[in-house]
């Protein structure tokens, strides 16, 4: 892989999620791209219907097209060039669910997502995206259907002691996180300078960065650190903490994004969501993915969008 190179600028799998899975689905991820580009580059163009008419159109041709990022557990191809992961596995129940038979992926860098949507390029972003006031002035949400805490990857032992952003700044460390990742604003916030972060595609990326000493430390979400080092032999991932922002702890929730025009789509899709929370079906779909109790979250929308 290229090194990894600085940036101004987010923020678990039925099959074991391996490395040799992960850089798979990381190769599967462009094949798929291309796929998705070369069958259909654009989606129906918005009708100006009041709360939208996108859900009639996904359920007249049978398929809704999902933006991921080729991040496990969120979205991503796995080592089979199949589509799975936590946001693509809740959307396809649920979309079958609104009379719409199959999703598609549409592979694309996180940071992209967002823009990808609004120019029509997929009808829902699917990548276990934060809920934050910024993009809930771009898109409109689904409410959150799992919450995150912040983990580092570090080298096996921790040398340098890097449980939080302020062992990162004690200890003058070299930092990467993920482009778009939550954790730049985490770590901007905690002081570390922003022309100083290390940006790289993914949390494969990270992990690489880390066991190849280009970066002290990779921050992501609890659960991806989790995931990514299970088959490696140089890294390890830090115990979970809340990172502060504006001076206090900050836990984050991710749902699905959708475009600002089709509100009758999302709230069809929060009511399905809503009924797999209260019957603890949510949990049994995400589970195999690395999730727990502890990501099952009673945070909503409108305050996420408020924080």
């Amino acid at each position: 892989m290229a090194p990894a190179t600085k940036s101004s600028g987010r923020t678990g799998t039925p099959r074991d999620p391996s490395r040799r899975a992960l850089l798979a689905g990381a190769s599967a991820l462009a094949t798929a791209g291309a796929l998705g580009a070369a069958g259909c580059s654009r989606v129906a163009s918005a009708s100006g219907v009041k709360g939208g008419d996108l859900l009639d159109r996904l359920r007249a041709q049978g398929v809704a097209r999902l933006g991921i990022a080729g991040e496990i557990p969120f979205g991503y191809i796995d080592a089979n060039g199949e589509l799975t992961g936590e946001g693509p596995e809740v959307a396809r129940i649920i979309f079958r669910r609104l009379g719409v038979e199959r999703v598609q992926p549409v592979p694309t860098e996180f940071g992209s997502l967002i823009p990808g949507l609004n120019s029509q390029q997929f009808d829902v972003v699917s990548a276990g995206m934060y809920i934050n006031p910024e993009r809930c002035g771009q898109v409109i949400f689904s409410e959150p259907d799992h919450q995150m805490l912040d983990a580092f990857v570090v080298r096996k032992g921790n040398p340098k002691g890097l449980n939080d952003y302020a062992d990162v700044i004690r200890a003058k460390a070299r930092f990467a996180t993920g482009s778009g990742y939550a954790q730049i604003e985490h770590a901007v916030e905690a002081g570390y300078p922003e022309s100083d972060i290390v940006i790289v595609p993914d949390q494969v990326a990270g992990m690489n960065a880390v066991e190849a000493g280009r970066v002290d430390v990779f921050a992501g979400t609890s659960l991806t650190t989790r995931e990514v080092v299970k088959k490696s032999r140089g890294t390890e991932a830090t115990e979970p903490f809340a990172a502060r922002v504006d001076g206090k702890p900050r836990v984050d929730g991710a749902g699905f994004a959708f475009r600002r025009t089709e509100t009758r789509l999302r709230d069809a899709f929060n009511a399905e969501l809503r009924k797999m929370k209260e019957s603890g079906e949510l949990l049994r779909v995400l589970r195999p993915f690395g999730f727990t109790k502890v990501e099952m979250t009673d945070l909503t929308m409108r305050e996420l969008c408020r924080a």
